[in-house]
């Protein structure tokens, strides 16, 4: 059956600027990290895009090694774009990344300009698409030089393969660097993808922090993980379901559900319902909470793996105001808690 979108789709959905752009992204984006590889039924992807376009997403995210297998993710959104959503492309922002291994030998990882540029390549190929709005340096690589890694970002928006620039887990100091070489190549740094959530806030930390380098900087940011690899999801307040990230371990160690975490998680889930929300929703919202109070995230970028789990997120939009009493409860549970799988990048 051919799709239609719904005409109500852009009623519901607020859009931020992305900096000093002139781009918008939905406050709500949609990752494939997980669930769009060959390990998930095809028909189960389609039904999650559809849903999030239908309430507004129109920002889709993916990375060169996503799947399983690497390159799955892509080649599956791929066929989704050509079967649903081909005729509605310039209402779609899509992104794609690349950093970590992809093929064998020295060529097929981290930043070089012959990576990154193949890389980008073969996503469009896998993709059929011309152009990606966002391409992304996935990871600093700390033996690259920083000038080549953004002469290639450069060079994919000239060459007209993207249309911006961004990078991901990149420290503020690396950030404000990156974005000094590629405004004077003349392509800006539109946005940063960090790790976000209420047990992992290492962007508001040190002078700068990764707020003030990229409002320095004129960029956005898209927080990736803001359910903290599933931990906020109230999945784990009475134990580890079997079908969780945990028990398969992807992504989430059994490790990180330590007596504290979970400490804090329960503490977090009874604000959340003296909110009346989820423990995911308000996690969704918290990333997305007052701009003016030093924490100017554009748009969180959520998961997906049903579109009941996709409809309960994006519910997280209709309540993002808090009280300074319920920002003042959460931060007695919402501190570090050892679960950034990315700190290493920024320690290079």
């Amino acid at each position: 059956m051919t799709y239609s979108p719904a005409d109500d789709r852009y009623e519901s959905m607020p859009y931020r600027r992305v900096g000093v752009s002139g781009l918008h992204l939905p406050a709500v984006s949609l990752g494939l990290w997980h669930n769009f590889g060959d390990d998930k039924a095809f028909g189960v992807q389609r039904d999650i895009l559809r849903r999030a376009f239908d309430l507004g997403v129109t920002h889709f995210d993916l990375a060169n090694n996503y799947g399983p297998p690497a390159g799955s993710a892509e080649t599956n959104f791929g066929r989704h774009l050509k079967d649903d959503f081909r005729p509605f492309r310039d209402e779609l922002v899509i992104s794609t990344k690349a950093g970590y291994g992809m093929w064998p030998g020295p060529y097929g990882e981290w930043g070089s300009r012959k990576y990154l540029l193949s890389s980008l390549d073969q996503s469009l190929e896998r993709m059929g698409l011309e152009y990606v709005d966002i391409f992304y340096s996935h990871r600093p690589d700390p033996d690259t030089p920083l000038e080549e890694t953004m002469g290639a970002l450069d060079t994919a928006v000239r060459s007209g393969r993207a249309l911006y620039a961004g990078i991901s887990s990149y420290s503020p100091e690396r950030t404000i660097e990156a974005a000094r070489i590629l405004a004077d190549l003349g392509t800006p740094l539109l946005i940063h993808q960090p790790s976000y959530s209420m047990l992992n806030r290492w962007t508001e930390n040190g002078t700068p922090n990764l707020y003030e380098a990229l409002e320095q900087a004129g960029a956005g940011s898209i927080a990736f993980s803001p359910l903290a690899q599933g931990l906020l999801t109230g999945r784990y307040l009475n134990g580890v379901p079997e079908d969780s990230r945990a028990a398969a371990g992807k992504s989430l160690d059994k490790e990180q559900l330590s007596a504290e975490n979970l400490d804090r998680i329960r503490g977090l889930n009874a604000i959340a319902e003296g909110r009346g929300q989820s423990l995911a929703q308000m996690a969704i919202a918290w990333v997305l909470r007052d701009q003016t109070k030093g924490t100017p995230v554009t748009s969180a970028l959520i998961g997906a793996s049903s579109v009941r789990q996709l409809e309960d997120s994006l519910t997280a939009v209709t309540n993002l105001d808090f009280t300074p009493g319920e920002l003042h409860a959460i931060d007695e549970f919402a501190v570090e808690s050892d679960i950034n799988l990315w700190a290493g990048a920024l320690e290079d």
